[in-house]
């Protein structure tokens, strides 16, 4: 999922003791709200791309409406995280010349969460018989586009997080 969830997942990070990567550094509490918020929502992630792939699970849509609320909950939270803890910031502060490219990442967090909104809402009129009808392979298929612009966020996240990582401690010997 992201470079933070890839790290914390590997085990590179100490839960015990302040985080610290240059200037930047969290403390063991946050750290592990932030590791267990990237665990729900890696988990999330693959259950509804799994739910989602075609040809369509058989499902009751009550369970995919409850799915993509649950996404679209853990996405709030994932996205607030991020901008609140200010991982492009720091991001931008070791590597200036980032800073276009981190701008553009945090108006993607506003994009990516109307669509997960509107895949809601989606499936919610399909659930309650309202508005215009759903079909299970148009909510799929828009599912997996929305799964992958997602996909494609996190790489570019991780991509700006390495880029400075990587100019702030060097990668050459």
């Amino acid at each position: 999922m992201s470079l933070l969830s890839r790290s914390l997942d590997n085990g590179s990070f100490s839960k015990s003791s302040p985080l610290a990567t240059g200037a930047v550094s969290i403390n063991a509490a946050f750290f592990a709200e932030i590791k267990e918020e990237n665990r729900q929502l890696a988990e999330l992630v693959d259950l509804c791309h799994e739910v989602f792939q075609p040809p369509p699970r058989r499902m009751r849509w009550q369970r995919r409406v409850s799915l993509l609320r649950r996404l679209r909950d853990q996405l709030a939270m994932h996205f607030a995280l991020e901008d609140a803890y200010g991982y492009f910031d720091d991001a931008v502060d070791v590597a200036p010349r980032l800073a276009e490219e981190a701008d553009q990442l945090r108006r993607e967090h506003d994009d990516l969460f109307l669509e997960i909104c509107n895949l809601v809402d989606l499936a919610e009129q399909a659930l309650y018989h309202e508005g215009r009808e759903c079909s299970l392979p148009r909510l799929c298929s828009r599912y997996q586009e929305f799964h992958r612009r997602l996909q494609a966020h996190e790489e570019r996240e991780n991509s700006l997080i390495f880029s400075a990582f990587d100019d702030d401690i060097g990668v050459g010997d």
